[in-house]
């Protein structure tokens, strides 16, 4: 079990890295990890499908009552947002946070899915279920509302911290995934200090791994960004192995008892 005094040191001691190494080790791991990403980019769209349904089957049902009479009335539109109760909405607002968190999990666990493809290892469609659990899934919840409140103030700022703290925030779902032992304090308080020590590298990692999985999956007819999508994950991946790295003990077909 890492304890956070023994991640900071790691973290402290940490020497450089190179972009194009770790972008190339990206590419060769994603070699290995396309198929696991797309599913789960899949059970993403999945656990959001509720959501998307209960959000906007309203509106699809006043657009199909105008199309069949013929009449379109942008007032409805309008009555039916000001309609909205604060029940509805805070029950729309609750189930995102939720359906985010679960989506946060399975995030996590494809970084382990990630180690163990990365090492040889056999993996399983269940492993991306191993954080689908009350004592992790609190943890998850409790990440998605971190980002929340660190998000809505970096925004209002004029955008230029929440840059800043997108990196930080893109090393929670890998801490968590190989410390969950950690409290979500602690998560956060590394994955800052993470992201503080490489965000230079981090950001240009993230950005160009971003933009070639946009590129890429747009000249694959667009369903392709399903595959591509998980590609921006493997940066932040390869850069946690190389500054903290990992136990030698076998975690990864033993995710959680």
């Amino acid at each position: 079990m890492n304890t956070i005094s023994f991640l900071k040191e790691k973290i402290n001691n940490a020497k450089a890295l190179d972009f194009g190494t770790i972008f190339s080790e990206s590419i060769e791991l994603f070699k290995k990890t396309w198929l696991q990403g797309f599913l789960m980019q899949l059970f993403v769209i999945i656990i959001m499908l509720p959501l998307i349904i209960v959000l906007y089957l309203p509106l699809i049902t006043i657009m199909i009552a105008q199309a069949k009479s013929g009449y379109s009335d942008p007032g409805s539109y309008n009555e039916f947002f000001a309609g909205m109760s604060i029940i509805y909405i805070l029950f729309v607002i609750i189930g995102i946070v939720v359906l985010s968190a679960v989506s946060v999990a399975i995030n996590a666990a494809f970084f382990r899915i990630m180690r163990a493809l990365d090492e040889g290892k056999a993996v399983t469609t269940s492993d991306f279920f191993c954080f689908i659990n009350g004592k992790y899934l609190s943890k998850a919840f409790l990440l998605v509302v971190v980002s929340v409140l660190i998000s809505i103030p970096a925004a209002l700022l004029c955008y230029i911290p929440l840059i800043y703290v997108l990196v930080p925030m893109s090393f929670f779902a890998i801490i968590f995934a190989f410390n969950p032992e950690l409290s979500v304090g602690d998560i956060v308080s590394i994955s800052f200090k993470i992201g503080h020590k490489k965000w230079l590298l981090a950001f240009g990692l993230i950005i160009v791994s971003s933009l070639l999985a946009q590129i890429v999956g747009f000249l694959l007819c667009g369903i392709g960004v399903l595959f591509t999508a998980p590609f921006v994950y493997h940066p932040v991946y390869i850069i946690y192995k190389k500054v903290i790295g990992f136990n030698n003990e076998d975690e990864v077909n033993h995710i959680v008892e």
